[in-house]
């Protein structure tokens, strides 16, 4: 299997990043039938796992606190059999559908320290991901995650920001965060419920290359408030059009 293309939205909180990253598992399952896809739920707020219509059991962290758990518990296996058992639960994670795979992180990291569990998780992550042919991940809003180095694998970065100053902010500062610590082949920006065209003109997105401008789009809020599968929502509707613009700009 080639390298597989790993991609991760990511931007300031409530610009409906979550909403693109399902329409960009619904998008990718469309172009490539045959292909494995792996949606990856990065954000504690499980979102994904709704716009995908997924019934989440069992979480990344979910298998941390069951380690952390027997560790504290006094159990006399050492912490290379502990780490052992957990990559082969993280594969208990994963839940499939006849078009992709979806694996969530689940809530981020209580009080205490699990620092080594937790970067091997991610490695677990990484190798999960050898599976697949493109990976889409929806990551948690704003730095840290660029920071915590859980990105550092994607292929291709996408910004996502609204018609607000603070969302291009907010990408701005990804940016200059992930050009240090991001091995990304592509990155661009999608502007999302871009109220008209006039107000282009006043985002502030210095260099960074657009991948699609966004309007509003009804369907999709029609489909937030009932909590229906993306899957359902028509291929020609305002957002996915807007998808498949920028999966094509990304040359994915």
């Amino acid at each position: 299997m080639s390298t597989p293309k790993i991609i991760a939205l990511s931007g300031k909180g409530g610009v409906g990043k979550t909403s693109l990253a399902a329409m960009t598992v619904k998008a990718l399952t469309e172009k490539y039938p045959g292909k494995k896809i792996l949606a990856i739920d990065a954000d504690p707020a499980v979102g994904l796992a709704t716009a995908l219509g997924i019934e989440v059991k069992l979480t990344i962290d979910d298998i941390r606190r069951q380690v952390v758990a027997s560790v504290e518990d006094g159990d006399t296996k050492s912490a290379l059999e502990l780490l052992g058992e957990a990559k082969y639960h993280i594969f208990d994670a994963i839940t499939e559908t006849d078009a992709f795979c979806f694996i969530a992180v689940g809530r981020p990291e209580s009080a205490g320290c699990y620092c080594k569990i937790n970067s091997y998780l991610k490695e677990v992550i990484a190798l999960a991901a050898d599976n697949f042919d493109y990976i889409v991940i929806d990551g948690e809003a704003g730095i840290e995650q660029i920071n915590r180095r859980v990105m550092e694998k994607v292929t291709h970065l996408v910004l996502v920001t609204d018609a607000s100053k603070k969302g291009t902010q907010v990408i701005q500062t990804i940016k200059s965060v992930a050009d240090t610590l991001v091995m990304y082949e592509k990155l661009g920006v999608i502007v999302n419920r871009l109220p008209d065209e006039s107000v282009k003109q006043y985002l502030e997105l210095g260099d960074l290359p657009v991948l699609a401008y966004i309007g509003q789009d009804s369907d999709l809020s029609a489909f937030d408030i009932t909590g229906q599968n993306v899957f359902y929502m028509r291929s020609d509707s305002v957002m996915m059009r807007g998808v498949y613009q920028a999966l094509d700009n990304l040359e994915l």
